[in-house]
């Protein structure tokens, strides 16, 4: 193995142990939010955890966890598994995604809902109660495709 796939390896794993670092805090803040309440939340709910500074800090940290996660992953993790491939990242981000697609990464319709969900929460969700618990029950539902992204990148680093 050459010196550069050893970088490109490294870098892969790096990006991959702060992706896992900001999933497992978003896991952990829905599994303190589910001794409470069950997802996907309902409306009564939600007052409820917005009315506790406790959940409602749990439910902060859902959102900026997975905001954190979709960032670290489209920034840094998908380029550098594409250099460890040895692929050329030097084109639009459609052709990256493009290709994870075709190597089993990751699938392009799943990754624009994951980045429409993370554009819809840089827009100033707090004042709609509905779009807010959409984003929390969208979340809930979308980690598990996250963390099955990290495990395939993971498996292909071996």
């Amino acid at each position: 193995m050459g010196n550069k796939t050893l970088v490109y390896r490294q870098k892969v794993t790096d990006n991959l142990n702060e992706s896992y670092k900001h999933l497992l805090r978003l896991e952990n803040a829905f599994d303190a939010l589910q001794k409470q309440y069950q997802f996907p939340i309902c409306m009564d709910d939600f007052k409820k955890i917005v009315d506790s500074v406790e959940y409602l800090a749990y439910s902060d940290q859902i959102i900026y966890r997975f905001s954190k996660l979709q960032d670290c992953m489209g920034a840094k993790l998908f380029k550098s598994v594409l250099l460890y491939e040895g692929e050329n990242v030097n084109k639009p981000f459609l052709d990256i995604l493009n290709r994870l697609e075709v190597i089993d990464v990751i699938s392009v319709d799943e990754w624009f809902e994951i980045r429409d969900l993370r554009n819809e929460i840089a827009h100033d969700y707090e004042d709609n109660d509905e779009i807010a618990i959409n984003i929390l029950n969208t979340i809930y539902k979308l980690k598990i495709d996250l963390k099955e992204t990290l495990d395939t990148i993971t498996r292909l680093v071996g």
